[in-house]
């Protein structure tokens, strides 16, 4: 396998399992605000606001594998030479 089919592999893997758990993450953040909405809608101003809140800390660990993918695939790193 060559190196740069190393670097589209890691990059896409990197990506793609780094989006993973956020994304499950937000999609249980919206299915149980809905849930406290519909048991208590009197609170609905503020499970929004810490239903935003969480999902933009889950958004933040997405945004870190995008820049880790994005440094697997732009990055140059000099390969090792053993003598």
């Amino acid at each position: 396998m060559s190196y740069e089919a190393a670097t589209q592999i890691a990059a896409a893997l990197a990506i793609g399992l780094g989006s993973l758990g956020p994304g499950i993450g937000i999609g249980l953040l919206a299915a149980k605000a809905m849930e406290a909405v519909g048991r208590n809608p009197e609170a609905s101003g503020d499970v929004l606001t810490n239903m935003i809140l969480a999902i933009a800390f889950a958004e933040a660990i997405a945004i870190y594998a995008l820049v880790v993918a994005l440094a697997i695939k732009f990055v140059p790193v000099t390969p090792l030479v053993v003598h």
